[in-house]
């Protein structure tokens, strides 16, 4: 396997998100500036000014045309991807965690997260077609979990938005009026605060990582558990192969306790995980602190991965990874 390390960021990173030709990676960090990148040999093609606060999630529209990021300044932006403009500021009461965009991008949720006796929130906006147009006032406002969300997604036809965060607990709402329809079992879900949450590439079902040190795979329209993935670290970050029933997991120990981890311990790797039978299959070390963010490229030939030392790695597979059999 061949990996690109790529620095661009001064801080840890937080999240990666590839557009959908999966020719441009976008990273966002604790450094206040959202990059791109080519995907294939790691170049940085540009970077996205205007936020004060780390910067948490982004999302790209379907035709790479619009990027969205949340951040810890209070504002989710819209910035135009080719040249880096931006285009509007969504304002809020408080940090904004998760941005996601719906299918056909005409509509976004962005979490909320509790700040000064403001509680949690889950917000939907419209995204007008024209900037010109655009205004920041929220379709939707869903209130009720306790703590951090800290992702929330559209469902299957922007029908419904799914949630999770610090209660541990998966939501799924009704998109139109938002109300609740159903929620995760406690003796099944996770027990500790979930930090991530992933879609399969048809949407059928998402995966969740957890600081219970464990991963679960969720079936999106009836919340049944399908699968448990246990490791022995927290889980920072999880995605799913678009093309083999593969899984991996990111973390390692909170920040605060890194310094007393030799980092040849190897402990910070990206692991591999079989979906289907549950169990570990091989690894991927090369970050110096725990990892925050995995990505899939759409293709499946590649993932990259984002760590608390700053870096992004790009790991193109070789064609034996395509061969592996348990």
């Amino acid at each position: 396997m061949r990996p690109i390390l790529m620095k661009g960021h001064e801080r840890p990173l937080t999240f990666l998100k590839y557009n959908r030709d999966g020719d441009l990676l976008f990273s966002c960090a604790k450094d206040h500036t959202p990059t791109v990148w080519f995907a294939d040999n790691g170049e940085r093609l540009g970077t996205y000014r205007g936020h004060n606060g780390a910067v948490w999630s982004c999302d790209v529209s379907r035709d790479s045309m619009l990027l969205i990021t949340g951040s810890a300044d209070q504002s989710a932006k819209l910035w135009n991807v080719q040249t880096g403009q931006q285009l509007f500021t969504f304002n809020f009461d408080s940090p904004a965690r998760s941005v996601d965009f719906s299918v056909g991008d005409k509509l976004a949720v962005i979490t909320t997260d509790p700040f000064m006796g403001h509680t949690s929130a889950i917000q939907v906006k419209t995204i007008a077609q024209d900037p010109e147009d655009q205004i920041g006032d929220s379709d939707l406002v869903i209130k009720g979990p306790q703590g951090r969300i800290n992702r929330a997604v559209w469902g299957p036809l922007n029908h419904t938005i799914i949630s999770a965060g610090e209660d541990t607990v998966v939501r799924v709402w009704d998109s139109e009026t938002g109300k609740l329809l159903i929620e995760s079992e406690k003796e099944v879900g996770h027990k500790k605060p979930i930090t991530s949450l992933s879609k399969s590439a048809d949407g059928s079902h998402f995966i969740t990582g957890s600081l219970d040190k464990s991963a679960k795979l969720w079936d999106t329209r009836t919340l049944t558990l399908i699968k448990t993935y246990v490791t022995e670290r927290p889980v920072n970050a999880v995605t799913m192969s678009p093309l083999l029933d593969h899984v991996v997991l990111g973390g390692g120990q909170d920040a605060s306790a890194v310094t007393t981890t030799d980092h040849r311990a190897g402990k910070f790797e990206a692991k591999f995980f079989d979906k289907i039978l549950q169990e570990e299959i091989g690894g991927v070390k090369g970050h110096f602190g725990p990892i925050n963010a995995l990505a899939f490229n759409p293709d499946g030939k590649s993932f990259s991965s984002g760590g608390e030392d700053g870096y992004v790695r790009i790991h193109h597979f070789d064609p034996d990874y395509f061969n592996i059999k348990i």
